[in-house]
C-alpha cells in the first residue's frame, strides 16, 4: 500500500478519466466565476435587488426542482446520467452567449439558466458520488476525494483571476462560453471511461411515490453520525456563504478596495485548500479518521469571525489573507474526510438519494441564510452581520459527532469489477 506524503496511489485508467472530466469542469466553472452577476449588472443594468435574487433564487428553486431527481438517479445507471446532466448544462450555458449575440438576452433567461444549472449540478453530484463508490474499493475513496478536493482548490486559485482578465479583455460572456465548453469536454471524458455498468435493481412499484422523495433525508436522519455531520454542514456552509456578498459590499464599497485587491485576497489563500487536501490522508494515517475529521471541523469554525474586524489598506489585505488561508486549509482537510465517511457509511442502493438530499439541503440553506443575512445587514451594517455569522459559527462544532462510528463490513468486489476499477494497474 502506498502511504505518506510523497507517494501517489494508482487508482486506474477509469478513475483518471473521471478525475480529468472533473478537472476540466472545475476549471471552466472557476473561469466563469461571477459572470452571471456581471452580466446582470453590465449588460442588463440590473439593480442590487435583482442581483441578490439571481444568486438566491437560482439555488433555492434549483434545489426544489432537484427533489425528485435523487430517487430517479438511484435506479438508473450513473454514467449516462452524468453525461446527460453535463450536456444539459452545456446547452443551458451556451444559450446565454447566443441570446446576447442576437440581442435578446433578458434577466429572466439568466434566472432560468441559473435554476436549471443548479438542479443539474445536484443530479450530477448525486450520480458521480454513487458511481465513485462502485468504481473504487473503500480503501481508495479518501485518496480519490482528496484529489477531487485538491483540483477544486487549484482551479479556485487559478480560475477567477484568469476569468477576470478575460472578462476585462473580451467581456463577461466570454467566460460563460468557456464554462459551457468545459461541460461538453467533461461529458466526453466521462464517456471515454468505458466499461460496463450494471442496471440498478428497480423498486417493485412502477412509479415514483411521494414518500420516495423523502428517502434521502430519512437515511441521513436515522443515522446518528450522518445526522450530526449533515446539520453541521448545513450551518457552516450557510453561514460562510451568507457573508460572501456582504464582504463584497464591505471591502469594495465601505473600505475602498480595488476589484483586483478583492479578487487577490480571496483567490491566493485558496492554496491552503490544496495544502489541506494533500495532508488529509497522511494525517488520517497518523491520528485516525475521526480525530482528524473533528479537529478540522472545529478549527474551520474559528476563522471567519476575524473578518468583521478587517481594516482598510495593506493591513486589511494581510489579515484577510491569513484568515482565509486558515479557513480554506481546514476546509481542505475536512471536506474529503466528510465525503469519504459519507460514502463508506451509506448502503450502495442509497447513495444517490442520500447525496441528492445532502446537496438539496445545502443549496436551500445557503439561499435562505444569504437572504436572511442580507436583511440583517440592511437593518444594521455589513460588518455587524459578518460578525454575527462568525459568532454563530463558533457554536457549530457542537453539532459534530463526538464518537467514531465503526466502518461497515465491506463486501469484496467481484474480480472483474476490481480489475475494471484499477485499469489493470498494480497498487
Amino acid at each position: 500500500m502506498a502511504g505518506g506524503w510523497g507517494q501517489r496511489r494508482a487508482l486506474g485508467r477509469r478513475f483518471r478519466w473521471l478525475w480529468g472530466a472533473f478537472a476540466v469542469s472545475s476549471y471552466g466553472t472557476a473561469l466563469g466565476f461571477g459572470a452571471f452577476p456581471l452580466i446582470a449588472i453590465l449588460v442588463l443594468h440590473s439593480g442590487p435587488t435583482q442581483v441578490a435574487a439571481l444568486a438566491a433564487a437560482g439555488r433555492a428553486v434549483g434545489a426544489v426542482v432537484a427533489v425528485p431527481l435523487g430517487p430517479w438517479v438511484e435506479f438508473r445507471r450513473k454514467r449516462p446520467v452524468m453525461i446527460a446532466t453535463d450536456l444539459i448544462r452545456f446547452a443551458a450555458m451556451m444559450s446565454i452567449p447566443v441570446a446576447f449575440a442576437l440581442g435578446i438576452l433578458t434577466f429572466t433567461q439568466l434566472l432560468l439558466v441559473s435554476i436549471l444549472v443548479a438542479a443539474a449540478n445536484i443530479a450530477f453530484r448525486s450520480a458521480s458520488g454513487a458511481y465513485l463508490k462502485t468504481l473504487l474499493p473503500p480503501e481508495d475513496l479518501l485518496v480519490a476525494n482528496s484529489r477531487f478536493e485538491s483540483t477544486t482548490w487549484t482551479s479556485t486559485v487559478v480560475g477567477p483571476p484568469l476569468g477576470g482578465a478575460a472578462m476585462a479583455l473580451f467581456g463577461p460572456v466570454t467566460t460563460v462560453i468557456a464554462d459551457a465548453v468545459s461541460y461538453l469536454l467533461s461529458a466526453l471524458g466521462i464517456r471515454a471511461i468505458g466499461g460496463s455498468e450494471p442496471h440498478p435493481e428497480r423498486p417493485k412499484t412502477p412509479r415514483l411515490r411521494a414518500s420516495d422523495l423523502l428517502d434521502g433525508w430519512r437515511f441521513i436522519l436515522a443515522d446518528r453520525t450522518q445526522r450530526a455531520l449533515f446539520l453541521n454542514t448545513l450551518s457552516v456552509s450557510g453561514l460562510i456563504m451568507a457573508t460572501e456578498p456582504l464582504l463584497a459590499v464591505l471591502l469594495l464599497g465601505h473600505l475602498g478596495y480595488a476589484p483586483w485587491q478583492y479578487g487577490l485576497v480571496f483567490a491566493a489563500p485558496c492554496i491552503g485548500g490544496l495544502l489541506g487536501s494533500r495532508i488529509a490522508r497522511p494525517l488520517v494515517e497518523r491520528f485516525g479518521q475521526h480525530r482528524v475529521l473533528i479537529t478540522s471541523g472545529v478549527l474551520r469554525a474559528c476563522w471567519p469571525l476575524g473578518l468583521a474586524f478587517v481594516p482598510s489598506g495593506v493591513l486589511g489585505m494581510v489579515l484577510i489573507g491569513v484568515l482565509q488561508f486558515g479557513l480554506v486549509t481546514c476546509i481542505g482537510v475536512f471536506n474529503p474526510l466528510q465525503a469519504t465517511h459519507r460514502l463508506q457509511h451509506t448502503a450502495p442502493d442509497r447513495v444517490a438519494r442520500t447525496l441528492s438530499a445532502w446537496s438539496i439541503s445545502t443549496s436551500a440553506s445557503i439561499a435562505a441564510l444569504t437572504a436572511l443575512w442580507g436583511v440583517l445587514a440592511a437593518m444594521t451594517t455589513p460588518r455587524f452581520a459578518i460578525g454575527a455569522a462568525g459568532a454563530l459559527l463558533l457554536a457549530t462544532p457542537l453539532l459534530l459527532p463526538r464518537r467514531a462510528k465503526e466502518s461497515p463490513t465491506v463486501v469484496a468486489p467481484r474480480e472483474d469489477a476490481a480489475e475494471a476499477a484499477t485499469g489493470g494497474s498494480t497498487r
